[in-house]
């Protein structure tokens, strides 16, 4: 169990290095974090990835154990949902805004954020960058809790950015757990 936690530990702060994350902002009522990563790929790739998102978002932050039943419908109001293996399944977010190869828009609560009520707005954006692609991603996260929303932004943020750092991972080679040899 401790080695694991280490494990996490070391993870995340590798992960931390690959992409520039913050809390943007955190009150009582809400947080924003913001990501921001250059990939090594044209934006049109790394579109079609992040659409695949099954294939590199991490089995741990699933409610099914595997991110294979994850999928993204790549349509206003397409779902951004999961597959549970006994049936079933769990509504992650709602697209609302698609401009293919540049913008993906949704709406919702990741994970277990849906079980205090909240709500919040995903907007992840891809431009050209230094021969690849810049990916900015801004999640602005509302609702109530007792002990403060904000009590959530860095958890969030920490595992947004190892999202996106596995996603820059499997465009850039192939293996999302894989990190840059340093």
């Amino acid at each position: 169990m401790r080695s694991s936690v280490l494990f996490a530990i070391v993870a995340l702060a590798l992960a931390s290095r690959d992409a520039a994350a913050a809390v943007a902002d955190s009150a009582s009522a809400g947080f924003t974090v913001k990501i921001a990563v250059n990939i090594h790929a044209g934006p049109a790739d790394v579109y079609r990835a992040l659409i695949h998102v099954g294939d590199w978002w991490s089995s741990q932050h699933t409610f099914s154990g595997s991110a294979r039943n994850l999928s993204i419908e790549e349509k206003p109001m397409g779902c951004f949902c999961e597959k549970l293996p006994a049936g079933g399944g769990v509504r992650h977010m709602e697209v609302v805004h698609v401009v293919s190869g540049k913008v993906l828009g949704m709406t919702g609560a990741l994970g277990p954020l849906q079980s205090i009520a909240a709500t919040g707005n995903m907007e992840i954006r891809l431009s050209p960058a230094d021969g690849g692609t810049r990916l900015e991603l801004v999640y602005n996260v509302t609702g109530y809790l007792p002990a403060g929303m904000n009590t959530w932004a860095a958890p969030v943020d920490a595992v947004l950015t190892e999202q996106v750092t596995r996603l820059k991972n499997f465009v850039e080679r192939g293996d999302p757990a894989k990190a840059a040899d340093k």
